[in-house]
């Protein structure tokens, strides 16, 4: 993957918008097989943090689903996406927190 799509990549994914990052989340698990090591887990850092914050359900989802498709690579540690357990897991539907227990069993 080169700078300027990575670059951009992130940039979505930390857009103040909540579709345009549900769009960057959506977009990082287009480019799961373009990874190197340290760009899958720059990828999966920046959604974790974004996620640990997110306000939108919908992009919360992609987010989550994001970071499980950026962990299938094997060049993502759970330590990685430890923010994840900030995320209150209470109020959110049933799929979000589904996503959220699979990540912490990682």
């Amino acid at each position: 993957m080169n700078a300027k799509d990575f670059l951009e990549l992130i940039r979505k994914v930390t857009d103040t918008e909540p579709r345009m990052r549900e769009r960057g989340a959506d977009e990082a698990t287009d480019w799961v097989n373009a990874y190197t090591a340290t760009e899958a887990g720059t990828a999966a850092t920046v959604l974790t943090v974004t996620a640990a914050s997110e306000t939108d359900h919908a992009a919360l989802e992609a987010q989550l689903h994001a970071i499980l498709e950026i962990m299938s690579t094997g060049h993502v540690q759970g330590s990685q996406i430890s923010q994840i357990r900030e995320i209150n897991p209470q109020d959110l539907p049933t799929q979000i927190r589904e996503y959220i227990s699979d990540l912490l069993e990682e």
